[in-house]
């Protein structure tokens, strides 16, 4: 009887340890105050989008009429939820930065929760990441900016993901575009009077967050058109197919989207790779909140995200940043535990930074997050928490403000 008595106990530990793993909610003891969860609870929902008659980067051939194809994008939406008596919390089954291991994360969010519809519409958050990643890396966020009155949709970027990465050319055409066709889905989605999403979501208000080549796409959407050179570049698509979102080009203006109210560039690449000239960057007129890591050895630091910071000088911006941290500074959800293991250390290190703890990381970001989007979608001033470092973090972290025309 002891023995069976002590396998139950063992039993229940083990799935209780089980079921916490991976969490996406943590919020250290350390955090700076607006890292807390608010007082919604949270649904999440999975989506598919398509955007027909794309181009299609990898079976266009240079010199030869563009193909084109339908291109599916699945999108995971957090939003403020009726949770109707149910118990908060989740599971997700997602791919790795090891394609063939599968992580189980653990939220708050219900998943397919009756949105809370009294209070809305909420303002919508579009989550894009890097290359490659997936809609889950930042998944800290998008159950945390839902708890505080938003509509979060983070996107699967198609021919980017962990376990669909394909040539880069792909993604450097396609991801300005993608974070607008999205806005545009979502807010078609939205005034359906009788649609799981109606008057949930207020579409004419919204922020983008890009990590990486997230970042480079939002740079570009929030008016930054690519540099002449870059449009021939060894890197680039075929058939000059980046002039569309040039500088150069006299319909881009005319295309970017005037609901994007503000940006959130977490390392934004290009800088570094001549994406952008200074001429390029002054036509970025969105306010901006740069979070970058000063040892980026992908996007740079002085060369690559500050002198995109320094260089938009149309918009109101400003530039956190943590010393001491490389490129996954701010973004990435800590290393599932599935792959905390020598075999696996290149693909672990994809998540992790050597000089920072991911979960404090994840709290200060989503703390900054949090004000620069209540100011700029909300109205709610957080002047004083955007402009300073929180508390005991002096030579941590360094913020700098810099205002339209310097």
């Amino acid at each position: 009887m002891f023995r069976i008595l002590c396998f139950l106990v063992l039993s229940v530990i083990g799935s209780l340890a089980s079921a916490q793993k991976n969490r996406i909610d943590l919020v250290d003891d350390a955090a700076p105050e607006l890292a807390r969860f608010g007082n919604y609870d949270v649904g999440v929902m999975t989506f598919e989008v398509v955007d027909q008659d794309r181009i299609d980067i990898l079976n266009t051939q240079r010199g030869s009429e563009a193909v084109f194809y339908d291109r599916k994008l699945t999108l995971e939406i957090w939003y403020p939820a009726d949770l109707q008596g149910a118990d908060p919390g989740t599971q997700y089954r997602v791919v790795t930065r090891n394609p063939t291991i599968i992580a189980t994360l653990s939220g708050r969010a219900v998943r397919d929760a009756e949105p809370l519809r009294a209070e809305g519409p909420y303002p919508l958050i579009i989550i894009s990441h890097g290359y490659p990643g997936n809609r889950f890396l930042m998944s800290h966020t998008g159950e945390n900016l839902a708890s505080k009155g938003y509509t979060v949709v983070s996107i699967d970027h198609a021919e980017s993901t962990y376990d669909d990465q394909q040539a880069f050319g792909s993604t450097l055409y396609h991801r300005p575009l993608d974070q607008r066709y999205v806005l545009s889905s979502i807010a078609s989605i939205s005034k359906k009077p009788d649609g799981v999403f109606s008057n949930i979501i207020d579409a004419d208000n919204t922020g983008i967050i890009g990590y990486s080549m997230g970042g480079y796409g939002l740079v570009n959407n929030l008016g930054g058109g690519f540099a002449e050179d870059s449009i021939d570049g060894f890197m680039a698509p075929p058939n000059q197919l980046l002039r569309e979102h040039a500088s150069s080009n006299p319909e881009f203006r005319q295309r970017l989207d005037d609901r994007i109210k503000a940006g959130f560039a977490i390392a934004p690449w290009g800088m570094n790779t001549g994406f952008w000239k200074a001429e390029d960057l002054a036509g970025v007129d969105v306010p901006t909140f740069y979070l970058v890591g000063d040892q980026d050895i992908v996007a740079g630091y002085d060369n690559g995200p500050r002198a995109i910071f320094e260089g938009a000088v149309n918009s109101d911006r400003y530039l956190l940043t943590f010393h001491g941290a490389g490129h996954n500074a701010g973004a990435p959800i800590p290393v599932p535990e599935e792959l905390n293991n020598e075999d696996n250390e290149q693909a672990a290190g994809h998540y992790r930074d050597e000089n920072w703890d991911n979960v404090l990381m994840n709290n200060i970001m989503d703390h900054y997050v949090t004000a620069w989007f209540d100011l700029h979608l909300k109205g709610i001033d957080r002047s004083s928490i955007i402009g300073s470092v929180p508390p005991g973090y002096d030579g941590q972290l360094s913020l700098e403000y810099l205002p339209i025309g310097q």
